[in-house]
């Protein structure tokens, strides 16, 4: 994708966020995983610590999200999962006490650059919610959304079309068109908030526990889209569900908290070996649920 980030300017501080800087002192690394340059990262998170105010969400942490590919993203909750999901794409400069440090890359562009325009960055990085967030509006609307507000020239009825085939939802609601995308199930709902993201053509689909308020079968079939979807897009997902990213993800990053309550990541690596051979006891305590 040749899509490039916009020049804007950057927001100045307000309230807390006008405090100093605070310089962390390096901490040892429990897992050092160096990138392997061999494969195609599109997302390279480095030594990035995430602030809410005066308290240290998440510290230190150095993920590399590969290319059409799944990772997930396990660990306790509180452990700043989530938190990392919404700074990819820049959702958190939208809470006035949040600030980041470290540097997060797109395609070996700094996403955090003075330069680079937040909104531009959320048509590259799309964003899929734990609850399924339809628009109360018709299901054909709900996918031409953001490609009108982004001033699409194409054809959207065969935009939308596309959308919902490439969600696995077409032959469900191709007769439903115009009625209220509130009114689908749920399972039928998180898969028109996929359609609705994918209608902007992202690089990047973030999916925050895409499947808690589903039911099983809905679950699979949400499992079993992400794996095709991986053709077109790379895919990184929140999970509590261990079953889930043993069976959705191709490589997993394991996070838990130290005594400040700030997130790190302990272990990252194919989701085969951490699974199946971890190399920290850590890791092998939460992925066997004793404790988490």
């Amino acid at each position: 994708m040749n899509t490039q980030l916009s020049e804007a300017p950057v927001r100045e501080p307000a309230g807390d966020d006008k405090a100093p800087t605070i310089r962390i002192a390096s901490m040892p690394r429990i897992a050092s995983h160096p990138a392997d340059r061999s494969r195609d990262y599109v997302v390279e998170m480095q030594d990035v610590s995430c602030y809410y105010g005066s308290f240290r969400a998440v510290k230190n942490v150095d993920i590399q999200i590969e290319k059409h590919a799944i990772t997930a993203l396990i660990g306790p909750s509180g452990c700043g999962k989530s938190t990392l999901l919404r700074t990819i794409n820049r959702m958190n400069d939208l809470v006035p006490s949040y600030r980041s440090e470290g540097r997060i890359l797109l395609d070996g562009q700094d996403l955090f650059a003075r330069s680079v325009d937040p909104v531009a960055v959320r048509r590259r990085v799309g964003m899929v919610f734990q609850k399924p967030n339809p628009f109360p509006k018709s299901v054909w609307e709900n996918v031409a959304f953001g490609p009108k507000i982004n001033g699409y020239k194409g054809n959207l009825n065969d935009l939308v079309e596309h959308s919902l085939r490439r969600a696995a939802l077409w032959d469900d609601v191709k007769d439903k068109l115009k009625q209220s995308g509130m009114a689908l199930s749920g399972g039928q709902q998180q898969r028109l908030c996929i359609a609705r993201t994918i209608a902007v053509n992202p690089e990047v689909i973030l999916m925050d526990e895409p499947c808690s308020a589903l039911d099983p079968r809905s679950t699979l079939q949400i499992e079993e889209l992400m794996r095709e979807l991986k053709k077109e897009y790379t895919i990184v997902i929140v999970t509590h569900n261990m079953q889930q990213a043993a069976r959705a993800s191709d490589t997993t990053v394991f996070m838990t908290m130290g005594e400040d309550r700030a997130g790190y990541v302990v272990e990252q690596g194919e989701t085969v070996g951490i699974f199946t051979n971890p190399k920290n006891q850590l890791t092998e305590d939460y992925v066997s649920g004793r404790f988490g």
